[in-house]
């Protein structure tokens, strides 16, 4: 059974001590090497499906946070199998301290009402959906500066200078900024949900309250935002996915089984020279069918 412990001693796996980011070697060692790799575009997830752990790390080879799940969930990463070893906190159950804590907990982002455990640099972060518990993140702990370092300007949409193109579909247009924006660069800056809300004046986003629905302001960003026309013909294709950056963004909770970003027509293909083929999963038939007939090749994913 695998034991955690959290202390002024600092952060344990069974009896060995952990410092982020820690490496995946010493990592595999305090569980065992029963795991699976799941490569994202901004991460790697390493999943023990036996014992309900995730690690996730930005380069591979370091960990950068360590994270418990406590509910089943659906996403290609997720554990098989919910956390069933001994998780303490100054030797009592966490979960347990947690409950009876609730309001002295560390508040480690704008809207954060869960809140984290922080003793000297580490936080166990408290992931909680209708009073449940569903997963508990380890990682070095950052004190939370609202917009500290973030531009003023850094999310304010200009007019472009030259042409740009005109979407009928806002569907279509998402897959196009998936593309440009996240898969190659083009479009900058890269939009972060969680810059995004700690960035934006006009009123408190609370993600986790908020993101299991698509959030009014981010999807009117993405709909207000001017794409160069220079752009199109960097398009060769496009592939949809429930995980892509553009969707966990827009809604980070919704599941990937949602129809808010379905491609009702592909009208707007028409504007890419260079396309000849999308995967789709946010479409519908009728959509599907255009693109046959527009002499590109679709699929279902």
């Amino acid at each position: 059974m695998i034991a955690l412990f959290l202390s002024s001693k600092g952060f344990q796996i069974n009896s060995e001590n952990i410092t982020f980011p820690v490496p995946l070697t010493q990592l595999k060692a305090c569980l065992n090497e029963n795991y699976r790799t799941v490569k994202r575009k901004s991460n790697t997830v390493f999943t023990w499906d036996d014992l309900g752990i995730l690690a996730y790390s930005k380069n591979g080879e370091v960990v950068e946070s360590i994270t418990v799940a406590l509910e089943l969930e659906e996403y290609e990463f997720s554990p098989k199998q919910i956390f069933t070893g001994i998780f303490h906190y100054n030797n009592q159950d966490i979960i347990s301290y947690y409950k009876s804590h609730k309001k002295n907990l560390v508040k480690l982002f704008e809207g954060d009402r869960s809140g984290a455990l922080v003793v000297n640099d580490i936080s166990a972060w408290f992931s909680v959906r209708k009073e449940q518990i569903e997963a508990i993140e380890i990682s070095e702990y950052t004190p939370y500066e609202r917009g500290a370092g973030i531009p003023k300007d850094k999310y304010s949409i200009t007019p472009l200078d030259e042409e740009g193109l005109t979407f009928t579909d806002f569907g279509f247009k998402l897959s196009i900024i998936e593309e440009l924006m996240y898969m190659k660069g083009l479009i900058k800056p890269q939009f972060d949900l969680h810059e995004f809300a700690k960035w934006y004046r006009g009123r408190a986003i609370d993600i986790d309250e908020e993101g299991y629905e698509p959030i009014a302001e981010v999807t009117q960003y993405f709909k207000d935002l001017p794409i160069p026309k220079r752009l199109a013909t960097e398009i060769t294709d496009f592939y949809q996915d429930g995980g892509n950056d553009i969707y966990m963004n827009l809604c980070p909770f919704s599941g990937g089984d949602v129809e808010y970003w379905d491609i009702e027509t592909a009208i707007d293909a028409k504007q890419f020279p260079n396309l000849k083929k999308v995967t789709l999963c946010y479409a519908s038939e009728k959509a599907y069918n255009e693109f046959e007939q527009m002499g590109i090749e679709a699929e279902w994913l």
